[in-house]
């Protein structure tokens, strides 16, 4: 099993990285914390850190660029844009109108101190913005040398294949974890493009008896469930980069962790019934 993979095909990353939305913002003793988390990420070598415009419109990028700029050779820090304050009453909503991902892939640059952003992800698509003008945009940003490569996040099939026909997609961030595999065909298809597929909430628990076959495997191993649920991502397929997400150095050295953790095939059988067996007991 490979601990890296290379994203749109030029791209090096380790497959376990960070997502930093948990990361506290706000001045005071959180915010010096969070500062510490991320620069202990990549004391321990990641190099794939995500973020969104979404997280503390923008707040977040601001906090990793504090906590990491200049940036190490090979860090990539890939961010997301498409959700804003334009609802009623400045709510947050879905909004892929041109002019409002442009603005925010412009405060993405200022906040992350860069010229370029190396992977940009559309939040989500927006039902009231033609697609052809939500990926046109991000294209145009391309050509204009402000973005490296092309993403989506909760995408269906469908709506990948559509994509892929106006834009280059390398990578898709999708729900997805050991007890829930709704976009199990989205990663077949990312599998078989070779398109980096990022699960967030990589792992979750349920309320059936998953959470003892989960903990009697980590029992085997001398691990935890968090590192076992990690670890049976990566051996998913070479395309998973699991992201997961911590406020806690003691959390974040445990995730990492799981990237050493390897399953047998029997324990891996076992952990892969689990999804149905959830399915079946909430209806």
């Amino acid at each position: 099993m490979s601990s890296t993979f290379r994203i749109g095909g030029d791209l090096d990353v380790r497959r376990l990285g960070f997502g930093a939305m948990h990361l506290p913002t706000e001045p005071g003793p959180g915010r010096e914390n969070a500062l510490a988390v991320a620069r202990r990420a990549v004391e321990l070598g990641v190099t794939l850190i995500d973020t969104a415009h979404l997280y503390g419109g923008g707040a977040n990028e601001e906090l990793l660029a504090e906590a990491l700029h200049p940036y190490p050779e090979g860090l990539l820090i890939t961010t997301k844009v498409g959700v804003a304050r334009t609802g009623p009453g400045g709510d947050w909503k879905l909004d892929g109108r041109p002019e409002i991902l442009r603005d925010q892939v412009r405060q993405a640059l200022r906040r992350l101190r860069t010229e370029r952003i190396e992977l940009l992800q559309l939040h989500r698509i927006d039902p009231d913005t033609p697609l052809a003008d939500q990926l046109g945009t991000l294209r145009e940003l391309h050509t204009e040398g402000l973005v490296g490569r092309i993403g989506l996040s909760e995408v269906t099939v469908e709506e990948l294949e559509r994509a892929r026909e106006i834009v280059d997609v390398v990578s898709v961030q999708n729900r997805y974890n050991l007890l829930d595999r709704e976009h199990e065909p989205v990663l077949a298809a990312c599998a078989a493009a070779g398109i980096a597929f990022l699960p967030w909430r990589p792992v979750a628990w349920g309320k059936t008896g998953a959470e003892g076959e989960i903990a009697a495997v980590a029992a085997e191993l001398g691990a935890t469930p968090t590192q076992v649920s990690l670890a049976w991502l990566l051996g998913r397929a070479p395309v998973v980069l699991p992201i997961p997400g911590t406020a806690r150095i003691g959390h974040l050295e445990e995730n990492l962790a799981a990237a050493g953790l390897e399953l047998t095939s029997a324990q891996r059988t076992r952990l892969d019934r689990l999804a149905g067996a959830a399915r079946a007991a909430t209806g």
